[in-house]
């Protein structure tokens, strides 16, 4: 049992020694009172009742525990609300020696019956409708027993003069707790009860408690009658309390086995009832007829206890058979609603607890968690420790989520948490804890690993349902993800409004490819040396026929999240292809020799991609070697397949550009471990170096020419802008260059013309 589950289950101590010491600081009062004021003597009760509605509640509010026991304990804490303001009318007229009226046990009686209304919907035994007739023939008996005993038997020794008020009211409070008893017996010995079988049997303690206060109320002297009244209340307070504190002990515990079912004298009540009444019939009997008569009703009486106890023999068997099925139940239950691989609850207990809260009108909070780049984690070690792996995030997220809260496993490297709060400030606290908890390496195997997490957190709104709230939180975990990952995000209505934006956008470039809406220009790659060209890159851009020239920093997000980057890549390879063709065909020794196309991660995880190139590069009489594949560095690092597809088009003979070189986090591991051809210095790093004011950036650019040189790579700088610029690149050792001081993107016939035209002129 870990720290966390302990402090969980004693935490209800503290409202069992409250009660236990109201009910001692009463016993003590008793033995000193002298027969003056009676206030003191009721205070106990109060106090008690208060520290078990407390200790109730706080199981009937914890959403970690599933629904029916969670509505029992509520239905309690409401139970024991009555029973505190009926120990404070007698509290009130303590000092008046009223008998017990109908007014005063009212608040008593309310509470006794929410008691057993909890009961009542607890599992009872058979659901079908012999089944609930045999449990209403028995409780009608139990009640109609409880009356005739406190009708002939108590109420017969109560003191000439005892208004008929207080003999209703006790006889009520009687026969209530009577038939509270026998619903508690029922429910106890009920296989695998949802709340616990010994919880209830403590419980029993009230309603034994009740039922002895009605008859001493009536029949009992003055010092037992005092005695009572005063320590009524704590008793059942203490019931409540040390019931509840078992109930959180068995919710703290691991999940066990469920145990065995044994014979128990519960049953039995039912029948006691009948016995006690078929007695009081006889005695009636044998004052009030003769011999025959009396016989005839012995022998009914008989008749109808050899029948009983006939039933009873023959339900033995049964529920020998019922006890197998229904532990096969509960284990099929509790499997449906648990994750297997972690023991966390699933999506389906995870949504239930959501629904039950927002339809209870209660405050709901989302924590949405996705392991990032855990694919590439579970490709390259093997599902085994990526199981492992999410093992152990399962149990972080456990020690580190509030006591209210629930953890689940949605599916995949997929979590949640649920709270049940709505402050941000909690929210985003929460948030914090289970990035930094998260942020620990991880000991799987012999591996130490490091797995960041994104995280989306949805507030539920008024009016929002559970689809809605996880929708909002899924929203906000893409973006958090967007954002750079190993983040959280909280979710803003205006993101609903760029998911929908994207998804009409999404909708209208798919229709912009059919359409022929899309179209290439090509930036031209220099050599800054000689000011020829040296070859082009393939740039897509989209000409809408209602918002015009749509950005590729709009639709290229877009085309990557829908999946459509694999149709729209597909155009651009063939469509650059068949430009170089056709440039080939008009400039003949003029043309370029290789044209460079931007290719996703999309593409390459596609097990037909290598073949899709081949395709291509026949149908336009081309040669490996007349295509530059640019990908960036998290492409390569993305599994396995990638670098089997990386790996294929290599050895045909294309080459493999590292395009934004140096804004990634593993660029050096790379260019020992994959095989590429060309690296291209990102923007970031030519931006501001003709003044030579950023050392940083001045030394970054020259080791990266230093470095393409001493692997045999070739070195391309982008962004060039100024001629200053395009002096210091050179100076560097630089080769090759774009940017839009040479030349910005151009349609097909003026990069064409470029073809044919002399070279740039470049100052040496």
């Amino acid at each position: 049992m870990t720290a966390s589950t302990v402090r969980r289950a004693s935490a209800g101590l503290v409202p069992m020694l409250v009660a236990s010491a109201a009910g001692l600081a009463v016993c003590v009062w008793l033995a000193v009172h002298t027969g003056s004021s009676v206030l003191l003597g009721y205070l106990g009760g109060p106090i008690a009742l208060a520290a078990a509605v407390l200790g109730c509640w706080k199981i009937g509010s914890n959403i970690r525990v599933d629904r029916p026991v969670r509505s029992f304990w509520r239905s309690m804490s409401h139970a024991g609300v009555l029973l505190f303001i009926g120990q404070c009318v007698s509290l009130s007229l303590s000092n008046n020696n009223a008998g017990l009226s109908l007014v005063a046990a009212a608040p008593n009686v309310l509470g006794i019956v929410w008691v057993v209304g909890a009961m009542a919907r607890l599992p009872l035994g058979d659901s079908s409708a012999a089944g609930w007739a045999r449990i209403l023939l028995d409780f009608v008996t139990v009640c109609v027993a409880g009356a005739l005993v406190f009708w002939y038997v108590v109420l017969s020794y109560a003191p000439p003069g005892t208004d008929q008020d207080t003999m209703i009211a006790a006889g009520t409070v009687g026969v209530l707790g009577l038939l509270a008893l026998a619903i508690i017996g029922k429910a106890a010995v009920i296989p695998h009860p949802p709340v616990d079988s010994l919880s209830l049997r403590i419980l029993s303690v009230a309603p034994i408690v009740g039922a002895i206060t009605a008859v001493l109320l009536i029949a009992g002297t003055d010092g037992p009658r005092l005695a009572i009244s005063v320590l009524t209340g704590p008793l059942v307070a203490l019931s409540f309390t040390v019931a509840a504190w078992r109930q959180r002990h068995v919710l703290a515990r691991p999940a066990a086995e469920p145990a065995r079912h044994h014979r128990t004298m519960w049953g039995l009540i039912p029948m006691l009832a009948s016995v006690a009444t078929a007695a009081m019939v006889i005695s009636v009997s044998a004052r009030e007829m003769n011999g025959r008569e009396r016989a005839v009703i012995i022998g009914a009486v008989l008749i109808v206890v050899c029948v009983v106890a006939r039933q009873l023999l023959g339900l033995r068997e049964n529920k020998r058979l019922l006890t197998g099925l229904r532990t096969q139940q509960v284990q099929l239950e509790r499997l449906a609603m648990t994750d297997p691989l972690t023991g966390l609850a699933n999506r389906t207990r995870f949504g239930s607890a959501l629904e039950e809260r927002l339809a209870s009108h209660r405050p709901a909070t989302v924590l949405l968690i996705d392991i990032d780049d855990f694919k590439m984690i579970n490709d390259s070690m093997g599902p085994a420790l990526g199981d492992q792996l999410l093992y152990q995030v399962a149990q972080r997220l456990r020690n580190n989520s509030a006591t209210a809260s629930l953890s689940a496993r949605l599916g995949g490297d997929e979590f949640a948490v649920l709270l049940d709060d709505e402050e941000i400030d909690v929210a985003e606290d929460a948030a914090g804890r289970i990035q930094r908890a998260l942020a620990e390496p991880f000991k799987v195997g012999e591996e130490r690993l490091l797995a960041h997490a994104s995280i989306g957190v949805a507030i539920a709104g008024a009016g929002d349902g559970a689809d809605e709230v996880l929708r909002n939180a899924d929203i906000a975990m893409y973006a958090a993800k967007e954002g750079g990952k190993a983040a959280w995000v909280r979710f803003e209505p205006r993101m609903r409004q760029d998911v929908v934006n994207h998804a009409r956008l999404g909708s209208e470039l798919h229709n912009a490819i059919i359409r022929n809406e899309l179209f290439l220009l090509y930036q031209p790659v220099f050599d800054i040396v000689t000011g020829r060209l040296h070859g082009a890159e393939a740039l897509v851009r989209w000409k809408h026929p209602v918002r015009g020239l749509v950005s590729p920093g709009d639709f290229v997000p877009v085309a990557e999240r829908s999946g459509l980057i694999v149709r729209l890549g597909s155009w651009v390879l063939r469509e650059a292809c068949r430009q170089l063709s056709v440039w080939k065909a008009e400039h003949g020794p003029g043309a370029i020799k290789a044209i460079n196309v931007n290719v996703a991660v999309r593409q390459l995880r596609e097990p037909g991609f290598v073949d899709e190139v081949a395709a291509v590069l026949a149908e336009y009489d081309l040669l490996p070697g007349n295509l530059v594949i640019e990908i960036t560095e998290s492409s390569v690092a993305d599994g396995r397949q990638v670098r089997e597809t990386l790996q294929a088009l290599h050895e045909m003979g294309i080459r493999l550009a590292l395009d934004d070189f140096g804004t990634g986090q593993s660029s050096l591991s790379l260019l020992r471990a994959f095989p590429v051809d060309v690296l291209k210095l990102d923007k970031s790093f030519v931006d501001g170096i003709a003044d030579g004011e950023d050392r940083g950036r001045l030394a970054i650019a020259a080791a990266v020419a230093q470095l393409a040189e001493y692997l045999q790579l070739s070195a391309v700088a982008e962004g060039i802008e100024s001629e200053a610029q395009l002096d210091r690149l050179r100076d560097m050792g630089y080769r090759l260059g774009q940017g839009f001081f040479m030349a910005k993107p151009l349609p097909p016939d003026e990069a064409g013309a470029l073809m044919a035209a002399d070279p740039v002129t470049v100052n040496n």
